[in-house]
């Protein structure tokens, strides 16, 4: 009877999928940013009597609470951090993608520190990648 590997705890493929899916994950933090702020924008100025805003604003400005001031506060906040996710990622996408293209062992060898830097921002994939240069370049540990 082959015995079954046990099933890795929720943290530990939480993380992972967090990982895995790191740029798609910051990209809907900052279209939900950015959609906030447009539901506040479209609340607070006169665009409030344009297009779809009347509707929205009925929903959002209840006679209990107004949602639209929570947008002006969490919407610009969520778009700073979306905005960063983004950007850390697609800049660390780029490096690791010149490095990578390289094919001269002392420039590889030369960031190898670097590398290892940038891959906390990438994906397991980009680390199984890293490896795969590594073991092609016969660079040791």
């Amino acid at each position: 009877m082959a015995s079954s590997r046990p099933k890795a705890p929720f943290s530990r493929r939480f993380r992972y999928g967090l990982r895995t899916y790191r740029a798609w994950i910051a990209d809907f933090i900052l279209a939900v940013g950015v959609a906030l702020t447009v539901l506040a924008v479209g609340y607070f100025t006169p665009l409030a009597s344009a297009g779809p805003f009347p509707a929205i604003n009925s929903v959002t400005d209840t006679p209990s609470a107004n949602y639209n001031l929570l947008f002006v506060v969490i919407g610009p906040i969520i778009v700073i951090v979306g905005a960063y996710m983004v950007g850390s990622y697609y800049v660390a996408r780029h490096k690791f993608e010149h490095l990578m293209v390289t094919k001269s062992k002392a420039e590889f060898l030369r960031n190898i520190p670097e590398l290892e830097t940038i891959l906390w921002d990438l994906t397991p994939q980009d680390e199984a990648r890293y490896e795969q240069k590594r073991a092609e370049l016969r660079v040791r540990r």
